[in-house]
């Protein structure tokens, strides 16, 4: 059961970190993961990354970002899973190096933002192969046959 207070504390996260100035949010985000209630502070980080890193992902302020929020979320697991997979993105997004056992290793979120997103065929192939769901096995397949 969540208390009043808890409700009050992620949305006042929530918004700390939309409103963070970018200069600002690995501050911002250092201080949402001291709140006592991990698994809160960590979703509201993790939503922050996702939307973040969507916006950055191609752009050259990138590398930068991540390293700043991988320093400021480094106790928080998930945060630093999902930072890393946000990079291995990039790398498939923009034609960097990657390497198929990174995506194979990857969790299903990812896994399946790649299938449905990603216009790398070489990383369509891996996942229409290997995929770890069905799902994302399809997916990926139905991609690479429209392109």
């Amino acid at each position: 059961m969540h208390h009043p207070d808890e409700h009050l504390r992620l949305a006042h996260h929530r918004r700390a970190l939309a409103e963070a100035p970018p200069q600002d949010a690995a501050g911002v985000v250092a201080r949402v993961l001291a709140d006592p209630d991990r698994a809160m502070a960590s979703g509201a980080v993790g939503e922050y990354l996702d939307r973040r890193a969507a916006e950055l992902l191609t752009g050259p302020g990138f590398p930068a970002w991540r390293r700043e929020l991988a320093a400021a979320a480094a106790a928080d697991d998930f945060a630093v899973r999902r930072l890393h997979e946000w990079a291995l993105l990039r790398a498939v997004t923009l034609d960097e190096p990657w390497e198929a056992r990174q995506l194979l290793a990857a969790s299903d979120w990812l896994q399946l933002r790649t299938a449905e997103g990603t216009s790398s065929t070489t990383a369509l192939g891996v996942l229409a192969e290997g995929g770890r769901t069905r799902r994302i096995r399809a997916a990926a397949a139905a991609r690479l046959r429209r392109l």
